[in-house]
This record gives structure tokens, C-alpha cells and sequence, in this order.
């Protein structure tokens, strides 16, 4: 292996969440329960709601986790995560991570 493949592996190895391997299709199973704030494909009504389509699986599985452990504090998100195992949260991560999102300019 080449000198440049190792220091590519080990960056990705390093980085936060850089080899998710989360089931999109077991995560749209679980995230039916996201579905009533933030939308059956990651898009919420609710304005103050984030939306997680096309979010990255890192960024979805930290926040998680975060509300899990109560590192991150949100009234309903807190008792919501505490249900999910660590499969749980790359699951769904992944479902979010998987729908596309575009964006068109005025």
C-alpha cells in the first residue's frame, strides 16, 4: 500500500463519523417515529422543526447521542433518544442521510 492510501485511511479513520455503516432501509422503519415533527422524508412543517433530509449521517448520529446522554438538552428529543440503541441512531442516520435534497436559486 502506498504512503498517501495509509494517510487517507487513517484520516478517514479519525474523522467523526467517517465510516457510518448504518441500514437506510431498517432507519426509514425506525424513523416513522420522527415522522410527526420533522416529516415522513425529513422535511418538517413546523418552522422552529429542523429538517434532516440530506443531513449527514455523522451530524444526525452525533446530535442523537448527544440528547441520549443529555449532553444536549430538548424536552421531547431527550426521552425520544433514550429509546434508541446505537444501531438505532445509524439506522436512521442513514435513511436521512439517504434522501436527496436539492436546492434552486431565485
Amino acid at each position: 500500500m502506498r504512503r498517501g492510501q495509509i494517510l487517507a485511511l487513517t484520516l478517514a479513520a479519525a474523522l467523526p463519523g467517517a465510516a457510518l455503516a448504518g441500514d437506510a432501509a431498517a432507519g426509514r422503519q425506525k424513523a416513522q417515529m420522527c415522522a410527526v415533527c420533522h416529516g415522513p422524508m425529513g422535511i418538517a412543517a413546523a418552522p422552529e422543526t429542523p429538517n434532516l433530509a440530506g443531513e449527514p449521517e455523522g451530524y444526525i448520529v452525533r446530535q442523537l447521542r448527544a440528547f441520549r446522554t443529555g449532553k444536549r438538552q430538548h424536552e421531547v428529543m431527550n426521552v425520544i433518544a433514550k429509546s434508541l440503541s446505537d444501531e438505532d441512531i445509524d439506522n436512521v442516520a442513514a435513511w436521512f442521510n439517504s434522501i436527496k435534497v436539492t436546492a434552486t436559486a431565485p
